[in-house]
């Protein structure tokens, strides 16, 4: 699972003794993500998740998260909303470390989503950037392109040892994405996800019906976070022992793409910078895989992502030329 800190019985009753929740009734830990510690906990009031934030969150973040889902809530987002303790405050200490209590999201994320699901899916990403429009909350985006060089530094070897040569084809790459204008600034900006895995979404069917964890969101090019998706919903996965065995799935893709389109059309130049979009929030999610596959914590309930799903993409973007190659 994954769960970096254990909460004790003692500390949990403290820390819900904050709250008008009452006291828990389950807790357990959830085996979904891998950034930070995430808790399911049932209390007489309701169902809730409880996370401690890890790793990549810096707390002085974490109100501007906290702003952001209150933001879509009062837009009717569907998201978790955090939840006020007694004196009015959402954000807490429990085991060291910064935690929030947010409501149950009702449905179901996919294993493995469907032409239909990427379609709702698409529609749902193209209301939230909408829905998002009027929030005056700023980040950077900490792990984009100014990070990526700083994060391959020193880590050819560790990718050659995946796989002989690895390291070549990522520098071809990074030469390609260097060479675009998609990272230039040009493109129309907002506040994106940045992260929206099948994970993080949820279904009732083939209906999307909310997103969950944004706590990589960001001020990007609003197409970048068309290109996560595409990463994240369009690839078929390989087998469990060949990672490299993946196909883009076009007619997925395609679904994905109209479904944004039918609720915000993409401008000329978001769809000539597609192809580098892609190659380039590819890279950011092999960087940051290749980077846990060798640091994740000994003690940690969890499995690192192989970085080799990744590097496939990789491979797959820098052979593209158009958007009409994904299904645009």
């Amino acid at each position: 699972m994954a769960v970096y800190t254990q909460v004790s019985d003692e500390a949990l009753a403290s820390f819900l003794a904050e709250y008008d929740l009452g006291e828990a009734l389950a807790f357990k830990g959830i085996a979904e993500g891998v950034e930070n510690s995430n808790y399911y906990l049932e209390t007489r009031k309701g169902r809730y998740i409880l996370t401690l934030f890890e790793k990549r969150v810096n707390a002085a973040d974490l109100p501007y998260f906290i702003g952001l889902k209150q933001h879509l809530s009062a837009q009717g987002f569907p998201c978790p909303q955090p939840v006020m303790g007694r004196d009015g405050e959402t954000l807490r200490t429990l085991e060291g470390r910064p935690a929030v209590i947010v409501t149950f999201l009702e449905g179901l994320s996919p294993k493995r989503p469907n032409a239909k699901q990427c379609r709702s899916l698409g529609e749902g990403l193209a209301r939230m950037h909408l829905a998002l429009a009027g929030f005056d909350g700023q980040r950077a985006n900490a792990l984009g392109p100014s990070a990526w060089g700083r994060m391959w530094g020193g880590r050819a070897a560790d990718a050659d040892a995946l796989t002989p040569g690895l390291s070549q084809e990522v520098n071809a790459c990074f030469e390609r994405i260097n060479a675009a204008r998609a990272f230039a600034g040009e493109l129309p900006r907002g506040t994106i996800h940045a992260d929206l895995f099948p994970d993080n979404a949820f279904f009732l069917g083939d209906t999307f019906t909310g997103a969950i964890d944004f706590y990589f969101a960001c001020t990007d090019a609003l197409a970048y976070d068309l290109a996560v998706c595409l990463n994240s919903w369009a690839f078929e996965e390989g087998n469990a022992t060949d990672a490299s065995r993946l196909e883009y799935n076009f007619s997925k893709g395609a679904a994905l793409i109209a479904g944004y389109q039918s609720i915000r059309p993409l401008e000329a130049a978001e769809l000539a910078a597609l192809p580098a979009l892609c190659l380039g929030s590819a890279m950011r999610f092999f960087l940051t895989r290749l980077a846990d596959w060798s640091s994740t914590p000994a003690g940690a309930l969890v499995r690192p992502k192989n970085p080799l799903e990744y590097a496939a993409r990789l491979a797959f973007h820098r052979k593209m030329e158009t958007a009409e190659g994904y299904g645009a």
